[in-house]
């Protein structure tokens, strides 16, 4: 996997990931290439017109590192926190979406994010930059069937609940002294039929604007900023 930009490759250098090769431009002159030095990360210079057409995006810097390994499930629930927050995304396609869910996850706290093996976006390339390199700090657990590993939370003590554009309950009115999971649909469909049936709560936004939805991103930080606070 091959990562772009500064703010992405300093977060990755300084996680202690394993990296394979470090390639800058001539010109690059950042307190990053001393971290490379340090860690005695194999690295090169290419001169700035061919970095330039290789990685027209790159701020400079990239880094080569191996695929992004999953958690797995048995062990994300054995290192469970005091009182745990997870994260499930159901479906969410959009790298840009997926990448900045990460990154809000990470800033303000949660075990753990539960994903789909098919029909959802992965962690790639795009992802981890726009996460800011915030998926070097965050478990992301790969399942094949959401209502099962649902099914398994709830043997853990956790209540589900999904954000629902006609859920009946309000997001901030939420009980969130218990283990919780909050389940976050796709962009474009929501979540699923049974998904939906195993959820304990359906919570919803209220809207008062012309434009009566929030993309996926958004909804997951307003809703996982107040669990978070009203747990503190």
């Amino acid at each position: 996997m091959i990562l772009e930009g500064k703010n992405v490759c300093m977060e990755t250098l300084l996680s202690g990931q394993k990296i394979k090769k470090v390639i800058m431009k001539e010109s690059f002159n950042d307190e990053i290439i001393q971290i490379v030095q340090k860690r005695n990360i194999s690295f090169e210079f290419l001169n700035d017109f061919e970095f330039q057409k290789l990685y027209p995006k790159a701020q400079g810097i990239v880094i080569e590192v191996e695929g992004y390994v999953y958690e797995s499930f048995d062990k994300a629930l054995d290192n469970l926190s005091p009182k745990p927050f997870v994260l499930i995304l159901d479906g969410i396609e959009d790298p840009q979406n997926f990448g900045n869910i990460i990154r809000s996850f990470e800033a303000l706290g949660g075990d753990f994010i539960i994903i789909p093996k098919n029909r959802a976006c992965g962690v790639n390339e795009t992802v981890a930059r726009v996460s800011s390199g915030a998926f070097n700090y965050v478990k992301i657990v790969q399942v094949t069937n959401l209502n099962t590993a649902i099914a398994f939370l709830k043997d853990y003590g956790f209540w589900i609940a999904g954000a629902d554009m006609k859920g009946d309950t309000l997001y901030d009115q939420l009980p969130v002294d218990t283990p919780l999971a909050l389940v976050i649909g796709s962009e474009g469909f929501g979540i699923s039929h049974l998904v939906r049936q195993n959820c304990d709560y359906l919570i919803r936004i209220p809207m008062t604007g012309k434009i009566n939805s929030l993309n996926a991103s958004i909804s997951a930080a307003i809703i996982m900023s107040n669990i978070i606070s009203r747990r503190k």
